[in-house]
């Protein structure tokens, strides 16, 4: 069910649980797996009636941890710094995907623990500080009050409202404005820049040694968030990750994926996005995705009908914007 509250905070910059779902992962700092030597994913969770953290990839380098995306809760930048702890490593970088909180609300904390290092990510952030965020925190105010919201939801509402506030430890202390290759902590990486996509600029990484891409929200399941989101891009985006010889990618929500993986959730996209531009029932389009887009849904109960019910608001929500989100900050053709 679809909630009244705040597009910008309790769907894209704070969370997806009003849209209906949440995993029953119990509340605590998660477990890193090491999916190659030296690289480590920290998953991210929906748990119930909280907002959701982002997933973590943390890569070893000569000069100290390359942590990518900080999540939202306080436990899971626990989960962060216990890794660094027992790695007896210090944080040095810190890359952000994307501005949306459930990706970015750990900078502070983990700038504090480590005052040294340093963090980057694209200018889209400004804008959001600006605009977006700022509009959806002010929504929020009027809402969180409200007895029908969850204790628990309220506290995250409340929390994020205060790292809204605060936004200027958000920010990156270095812009990525181009694709390049960079050397960060000693360890050499592909920077990408996917400008217009998940949000006006996502950055996503491929590390060469390890051939694992870092994609953040250019690929989440059960369905593509869609909420700041300029399609045509994200297409883009989606296609120069595909001509990139990785061998794993790691999402901004869900599972590692292979090569075959990514393979169907890219042409799961684009027929969503071109039956969402056509004539067809909103329900063909969005049973088509859960359809499309089933290999790659985990068994948690009711995936495929979350999967289902939110890809039909997104079908609404684009039609209702001339094919994309009223967000979307690129140019109109």
């Amino acid at each position: 069910m679809r909630s009244r509250y705040p597009i910008g905070l309790v769907i894209t910059a704070l969370g997806i649980t009003s849209l209906g779902w949440a995993d029953t992962t119990s509340i605590g700092p998660p477990t890193p797996r090491e999916l190659a030597q030296g690289v480590w994913l920290i998953p991210g969770a929906m748990n119930p009636n909280r907002e959701p953290d982002g997933n973590t990839v943390v890569f070893d380098a000569p000069e100290g941890l390359i942590v990518v995306d900080t999540g939202r809760h306080e436990w899971h930048r626990r989960a962060i710094l216990t890794l660094a702890s027992d790695r007896r490593k210090a944080i040095k970088v810190i890359v952000n995907t994307h501005w949306h909180l459930d990706h970015v609300s750990g900078n502070p904390a983990l700038r504090a623990a480590f005052p040294g290092l340093r963090v980057y990510g694209s200018g889209a952030i400004n804008n959001a500080l600006t605009g977006f965020l700022a509009s959806s925190a002010g929504e929020a105010a009027g809402y969180v009050d409200d007895p029908a919201l969850p204790e628990e939801m309220r506290a995250d509402v409340r929390l994020d409202m205060l790292t809204i506030q605060n936004g200027a430890a958000l920010k990156p202390d270095e812009f990525i404005t181009r694709a390049q290759s960079m050397t960060l902590a000693g360890r050499r990486i592909r920077v990408n820049l996917a400008r217009y996509a998940a949000t006006s600029g996502d950055v996503w990484l491929f590390d060469e040694k390890t051939r694992m891409a870092v994609l953040g929200d250019l690929v989440t399941l059960p369905a593509p968030f869609l909420d700041t989101a300029c399609p045509d891009g994200w297409r883009a985006a989606l296609a120069q990750i595909a001509a990139t010889p990785f061998s794993t990618a790691i999402p901004g929500h869900g599972a590692p994926m292979y090569r075959a993986q990514l393979s169907i959730y890219r042409q799961a996209f684009d027929s969503f996005i071109g039956c969402s531009n056509s004539a067809r029932l909103k329900e063909e389009c969005s049973a088509a995705w859960a359809r499309d887009v089933g290999p790659l849904l985990t068994d948690v109960p009711r995936e495929t009908e979350r999967a289902q019910t939110t890809a039909a608001y997104y079908v609404d929500m684009l039609r209702s914007n001339g094919g994309r989100s009223k967000y979307c900050e690129a140019p109109s053709v």
